[in-house]
């Protein structure tokens, strides 16, 4: 690659515009250009909310095509569904994000070139995440069981979460490629193929279900085969789209060279997006979220400071509006909404009463999830995903620990905790976006991808170092969270309420149990610990 390229500026000084017009100093914007901007992000966020709510909707499809096989059969898909979704499919959205930040602000620099490079880390990183969340799924019914979940319940959640298990690769490639065409403001092809595999999710599910009578397990292995048809059908269009030419020059060995540089926003990605809210109301605020990503890292990486802080004025706006509709309307339609899952009186009535809450938590996930697509657009993933760790782990699941099972407000305490600590996630990031200095902030995003390309290869064995630390701290700071808030949890446990000793003695089990199960692991399936350790030392030695 030519070393005068990759050492000089990303934009020029005579191409440094202000974007919408106006002077970057100016903090009040005009109605035109405001306008402008309304436009554009509702060009992106229309099909990117489509997008993210049928990808959500496979799973979704899935367990409602199962509820209608049994109560069983429900509750186990469910549970399932959700475990996967956390340990396995947020998680690899969230790695995915980081090509928000890395093909945003090369794609406005006009570094088209290192979209296809970014995708190449990004799909190889993916791939080899996807090997240990197969093993955590296919253990999936001894965590539930150790975890005190009934035993009929927790095999067939383990079943149907071990037929999973080919879906979580496609999706990870699906992760690269719609960041890859999104940063390019190119989603209306997502919109059609997503689409396209959508609709053959349904016909899949009635097929395997109960046409084949593969029952809860076929609806699992139908989500792999939409999602592999989604991968195929974006990869032709990647490799034969004229829009695709500067952007995707075919597969190269810097493709494979300073992971380093993709983890450091990926890891931290991962856990913006583990930590928050996964539900399909949830999608719209993050399909906003991805919109104005894509805005301010395309106007950051051309320098062009003014239109990126409109960008994140216009965005907050729209997240109010769409936050305030959605809300009434799950409000009025809560009488109905549980039928879509199961026929049984019980649960329609229990989800009735709970919808208002819901209502309530999808009102401020909606102002968290688009300020979260600022703080990617910005690459400010390691303080986004401090925030959330703090947000949710220190007040969110502590406060939805204590009101459901001390004050016993069963799932309605569980949603306010979760609405506590979004509140909470919500007000540091909009106190670190509102005085950001954007000016100082495009001129970051212009250094970005020479920093990553020159003084990354000067720097690379030192960096490669200090990332596995860094990766080691991020997990230690993780478990020891975890931990402190057990703790404090069970001492409050200890001292509230008549069952004082019930209560600390079952906290105590649970918390051995699931030490006893993991030392088993270690102890006895020493080939997952050697496929782990082997894993590792490939991205390492990949990087090197």
């Amino acid at each position: 690659m030519d070393q005068t390229l990759l050492g000089s500026p990303l934009i020029s000084s005579s191409e440094k515009g202000l974007g919408c017009g106006g002077n970057a100093s100016t903090k009040w914007f005009d109605k035109s250009e405001t306008t402008a901007e309304l436009k554009r992000q509702l060009r992106l966020a229309g099909p990117l909310v489509l997008v993210y709510v049928l990808q959500y909707s496979l799973q979704m499809i899935s367990v409602m095509f199962v509820g209608h096989l049994g109560k069983l059969s429900l509750s186990s898909a469910s549970m399932a569904s959700s475990f996967a979704g956390v340990t396995g499919f947020s998680f690899m959205m969230g790695m995915g994000s980081a090509l928000e930040t890395l093909c945003g602000q090369a794609y406005g620099a006009k570094q088209y070139h290192m979209l296809g490079i970014h995708m190449q880390r990004a799909t190889l990183v993916l791939m080899l995440m996807s090997i240990p969340i197969a093993f955590i799924w296919a253990y999936t019914e001894q965590i539930f069981t150790s975890c005190g979940q009934d035993l009929e319940i927790s095999k067939h959640a383990g079943t149907y979460a071990r037929w999973l298990i080919p879906s979580i690769f496609p999706y990870g490639l699906l992760q690269c490629q719609l960041r890859f065409l999104q940063t390019q403001n190119n989603v209306k092809s997502l919109m059609i193929s997503t689409g396209i595999s959508s609709l053959a999710h349904i016909l899949a599910c009635w097929i395997m279900v109960f046409r084949f009578g593969f029952g809860y397990k076929g609806a699992a292995l139908s989500s792999a085969i939409s999602y592999w048809s989604n991968v195929l059908i974006l990869a032709i269009y990647i490799k034969i789209s004229p829009t695709c030419e500067k952007t995707w020059t075919g597969f190269s060995s810097e493709g494979v060279k300073n992971l380093i540089s993709f983890l450091s926003l990926a890891i931290p990605s991962a856990l913006m997006v583990c930590l928050t809210t996964s539900a399909v109301i949830f999608r719209i605020p993050f399909g906003f979220g991805s919109a104005v990503s894509t805005r301010v890292s395309n106007e950051l990486g051309a320098g062009k400071a003014h239109a990126a802080e409109l960008a994140v004025q216009v965005v907050i706006f729209l997240a109010l509006t769409e936050g305030l509709f959605v809300s009434l309307i799950s409000v009025a339609v809560r009488g109905i909404w549980g039928y879509l899952y199961t026929n049984e009186e019980e649960v329609v009535r229990y989800m009735s009463a709970i919808m208002p809450v819901l209502a309530l938590s999808n009102f401020i996930d909606g102002i968290q999830g688009v300020l979260s697509g600022t703080a990617r657009g910005s690459g400010w993933q390691k303080i986004g995903a401090l925030v959330n760790l703090g947000a949710y782990y220190l007040v969110g699941l502590p406060v939805a620990i204590i009101l459901t099972f001390v004050f016993h407000f069963g799932g309605k305490g569980l949603w306010m905790g979760i609405i506590c600590g979004s509140s909470l996630q919500a007000l540091l990031l909009l106190a670190i976006t509102m005085p950001t200095n954007w000016e100082q902030e495009a001129t970051k995003a212009r250094n970005w991808v020479s920093w990553t390309t020159s003084w990354l290869v000067f720097c690379a064995p030192i960096l490669r170092l200090a990332g596995a630390f860094v990766v080691a701290a991020l997990i230690i700071v993780a478990v020891r969270t975890t931990i402190v808030t057990w703790i404090t949890v069970l001492v409050l446990l200890a001292f509230v309420g008549k069952r004082r000793r019930v209560l600390a003695v079952e906290g105590r089990k649970i918390t051995f149990d699931v030490a006893m199960y993991l030392a088993k692991v270690v102890l006895k399936d020493r080939g997952l610990v050697a496929v782990a350790c082997a894993a590792t030392v490939g991205v390492m030695a990949i990087s090197w």
